[in-house]
């Protein structure tokens, strides 16, 4: 019988989710349907009855459904509950389990797929929305040197790094305040690309040599890849290989094992693998 997976979010016709679970059950020989589903937060909850009463098995979740997944699930992992963000979840004998695989997921792509060094490193974080809370835990566990979360309310980024203050070194600057400072690797966690639009990072805050990431991804260079590239950045990429890692993280949780990933990133980034 063929397992059913999906991914609820609103908006949702733009996932490649659909695409990177279908080349990962390929490769590995597993029977499973995975689709996408457009679910608002008002119908997330009937949504995910009616999705288990059909015998779904497990689902990851986009915006705007972190933050609800995160307060339906009966049983959450450490991580997902030091953001308080859900993304994937999963039914094991009738209890609704709830992780967050974001974060690692960026974490393997820096680390693995793009050879960028964290530990040691003065990091900036353009945001302090939900994309920044699954972030900041996993590369803190990296050892940075620093981590700072700039974000346009001060206040919500001064929330987000006491949540994670003893964990490592976060502190908060408010945009302004970034000018004449220097971080060898920027990540911008605004939702500012998937509108065209750039946060508002004065120029001369990459240190030479630094690298720019950020988790949004589109078929074209988004405008904060592009800022990175006119600052001389060693690597301005999107997030397209966090998606496909994240995805990987969940297709384990969910079936015990774990997909190779570069051949599905070279996929979908159009380029030949092996």
């Amino acid at each position: 019988m063929t397992d059913h997976y999906a991914v609820f979010g609103h908006p949702i016709g733009h996932s490649k989710s659909p695409r990177i679970h279908h080349y990962f059950a390929k490769q590995t020989g597993h029977d499973l349907l995975y689709t996408a589903q457009d679910v608002s937060s008002q119908c997330f909850e009937t949504a995910l009855r009616t999705f288990h009463a059909g015998g779904g098995k497990g689902l990851n979740c986009t915006v705007p459904l972190k933050e609800p997944a995160f307060r339906l699930a009966d049983e959450v992992s450490p991580r997902a509950s030091l953001c308080e963000a859900v993304n994937t979840l999963y039914w094991r004998e009738d209890r609704l389990h709830g992780d967050n695989t974001d974060g690692v997921g960026l974490v393997r792509d820096l680390s693995v797929n793009l050879g960028i060094p964290i530990q040691g490193r003065r990091l900036l974080i353009l945001g302090a929305g939900g994309a920044a809370r699954g972030i900041v835990g996993p590369l803190l566990e990296k050892a940075p040197r620093e981590i700072v979360i700039a974000n346009r309310t001060l206040s919500r980024a001064e929330e987000l790094a006491e949540r994670f203050s003893s964990h490592g070194p976060v502190k908060v600057m408010a945009f302004a305040q970034l000018a004449g400072q220097q971080f060898e690797l920027i990540v911008n966690a605004t939702s500012a690309s998937l509108q065209g639009d750039l946060p508002p990072i004065p120029n001369g805050v990459l240190a030479p040599g630094g690298c720019c990431y950020d988790l949004m991804y589109s078929e074209q260079p988004t405008a904060f890849v592009q800022w990175g590239e006119a600052q001389g950045a060693r690597l301005s990429i999107d997030g397209l290989g966090m998606l496909v890692e994240q995805a990987a993280e969940a297709f384990f949780l969910w079936r015990g094992v774990r997909p190779a990933t570069s051949p599905v990133i070279e996929k979908l980034r159009g380029r030949p693998s092996g």
